[in-house]
């Protein structure tokens, strides 16, 4: 797998164009990456803001290696403030009972029946702190990993208008931030799970597991 640290400029109007619309984040993204990948493939990516300093960081995940020179290339000069940071290659080596800190930006949702169809099922967004905490750790037992302890930090809802199959569809997500610590209790499931990502959504930002040794 390859991650890459993209600071982005917040004083670029592309950027604050994309910060409002994460469908064109997206897709500025996968202008790193040929038109065609792997079916498994699955491009990951968190927007992080520093609260103090207003630094925008875009971290990317793949399992191709991403080519950053679009970015990079006239009229696009300044839609970074610095050179990206990667694509560094990493595989993880994580035996049965590893102990790691982690971070995971999701959208917690549940399937229920629509009133309209009941044979049609919608994703409606988990709300409540400890039902959010028992999706993450569903999650955990689906994925070969154990939650020790965690925090939820910031929420958001992101609103905003898609296209499918040429069709308009409102899009509403809830996002929740997760930082904490796990065991790893599956090490094939849970390398799986950092390559994948983790819930629905993943397209504007969700599914990423960042971790790091635990203290």
């Amino acid at each position: 797998m390859y991650l890459s640290k993209l600071t982005l400029n917040p004083h670029n109007r592309q950027v604050q164009r994309e910060l409002a619309n994460p469908y064109q984040l997206h897709r500025t993204i996968m202008s790193g990456f040929p038109e065609t990948l792997p079916e498994n493939e699955r491009v990951l990516h968190r927007l992080e803001i520093d609260p103090r300093s207003g630094e925008v960081s875009l971290l990317v995940q793949s399992v191709h290696r991403p080519d950053w020179k679009p970015l990079l290339e006239a009229g696009q000069s300044h839609y970074m403030s610095e050179l990206p940071q990667g694509p560094k290659q990493f595989q993880p080596d994580l035996p049965v009972d590893t102990i790691l800190r982690f971070r995971l930006t999701a959208n917690p949702t549940v399937k229920t029946r629509s009133h309209r169809d009941p044979e049609k099922k919608t994703r409606v967004p988990i709300v409540h702190e400890d039902k959010q905490l028992a999706w993450l750790e569903r999650k955990g037992e689906q994925h070969g990993f154990r939650v020790i302890n965690v925090q939820i930090g910031k929420e958001d809802t992101v609103q905003d208008w898609i296209r499918r199959k040429g069709d308009k569809h409102r899009l509403q997500l809830h996002i929740v931030q997760f930082d904490g610590i796990l065991q790893v209790a599956d090490a094939d499931k849970f390398v799986k799970a950092l390559a994948s990502g983790i819930g629905p959504a993943k397209a504007f930002g969700c599914g990423l597991l960042s971790i790091a040794p635990a203290p």
